[in-house]
């Protein structure tokens, strides 16, 4: 059994370091005093015998004038029982000293500590409360819906010229550098949908309006039918690409819906290249509410059971289902097909890449997986594959309910 681990807070450590070095400074402080008051004690209260004549008789007192003055002097001489006496007298009260010393002087340092541990933890919360305001501001932009939602927001820290203003200007200048760069490919995106659709579709009229043409040979018709294959690939790669690129930002559209309706419907559409592909398609929709966008949504339901169908072998069999666990709803999807190795299943997620068995040029153009991740990290949500066995896939994306 793992026991909790417990994580201090830099301002906790802080404030135990500022109590811990007070502690020992006033703990050898103590210390020092304490043998210093010892020593000067023991010189004061050193009693020698016998004691000089000062012609007067044995243990009797007197008075002495000296310098217009009276001062009374305790004479003892050649009386060992009165010199024992007043030592004992001596040593017990230097060790009442001592010990007074030390009991005041630890609850001194006991009270004096906690009131410095006091204000060590008020000043270290002062000292930290920048840091704390950059943290809050990573953290909305981290949990921003969008990977470039967020990005205009600025720390603007105003203080001293020290360590942590320097830090809150460098982590501006970063955003500011990167809210440019998603502008960049905001722009990008909105140019090449223009740009890059435009001249397929055009070629394609040319090449349709090439074929059906009476003239036209056997020959031109075939080689149109392949150009015509060639544009529709083009046009799968550029659009797989334009809604790769939208779907890791800001998904505009949220509305609540049910995941089982959209496998229900995706399911039905792809009968048709189910039977081509004598695959058998199986839908259990159970009831799986979520929010998002249900065009983004319906696409990842259309990549999955369609990369299922396509990457499957004559006689294979597709599974759908939807449910719900705790506050998360599931889509998984799992299929019969080539086996795959388990250490090929994460770059199947990446864009353009396949697995050895998923190499065929009529199979798809390397996108599918890479798009499910994208909209589905978009909706905050999550996507896991795992190869079956048998061999086939088995894919469960993950929302929030």
């Amino acid at each position: 059994m793992r026991l909790p681990s417990y994580r201090l807070t830099i301002r906790a450590r802080l404030t135990l370091v500022y109590g811990g070095l007070f502690f020992l400074a006033g703990l050898a402080l103590l210390v020092v005093t304490y043998f210093l008051v010892d020593q000067s004690l023991l010189q004061k209260f050193t009693f020698h015998a016998p004691l000089p004549d000062l012609g007067q008789a044995p243990g009797v007192a007197g008075l002495a004038e000296q310098g217009g003055g009276a001062r009374v002097r305790v004479l003892i001489n050649n009386n060992p029982d009165l010199v024992y006496y007043m030592d004992k007298q001596a040593e017990s009260l230097r060790h009442a000293t001592m010990v007074a010393l030390l009991q005041q002087g630890a609850i001194a340092l006991l009270v004096v500590g906690a009131v410095s541990i006091a204000l060590g933890w008020l000043i270290a919360g002062r000292l930290l409360s920048p840091l704390h305001r950059i943290t809050d501001t990573a953290r909305r932009i981290s949990t921003a819906p969008a990977a470039d939602r967020g990005l205009h927001e600025r720390i603007a820290l105003r203080g001293p010229n020290d360590e942590i203003q320097e830090l809150a200007d460098t982590f501006d200048a970063m955003l500011a550098r990167l809210d440019q760069a998603f502008d960049g490919q905001r722009r990008f995106v909105a140019n090449a949908s223009h740009e890059l659709r435009t001249p397929l579709t055009l070629n394609r009229s040319l090449v349709e309006l090439a074929m059906h043409r009476k003239t036209a040979s056997d020959d031109v018709k075939r080689l149109g039918e392949t150009l015509l294959d060639i544009n529709g690939r083009h046009e799968r790669l550029i659009e797989g690409l334009l809604l790769l690129a939208r779907s890791e930002n800001e998904v505009v559209e949220r509305r609540p819906m049910d995941l089982a309706d959209v496998v229900d419907h995706v399911g039905l559409q792809s009968a048709g290249a189910a039977a081509e592909a004598d695959v058998a398609v199986a839908v259990e929709a159970a009831p799986a509410e979520t929010t998002g966008d249900p065009v983004l949504l319906e696409r990842v339901a259309q990549n999955l059971i369609g990369n299922a169908i396509r990457h499957n072998a004559a006689g294979g069999w597709v599974r759908a289902a939807t449910s719900t666990r705790g506050g998360r709803v599931e889509l998984e999807v799992s299929n019969t097909g080539p086996v795959v190795a388990a250490y090929e299943v994460e770059g199947l997620f990446e864009p353009f890449r396949r697995g050895s068995e998923r190499t065929r040029s009529d199979q798809g153009v390397g996108l599918g997986l890479s798009i499910v991740r994208a909209i589905t990290r978009a909706h905050g949500g999550t996507v896991t594959a795992r190869p079956r066995e048998g061999g086939g896939l088995v894919v469960t994306v993950s929302l929030p309910r």
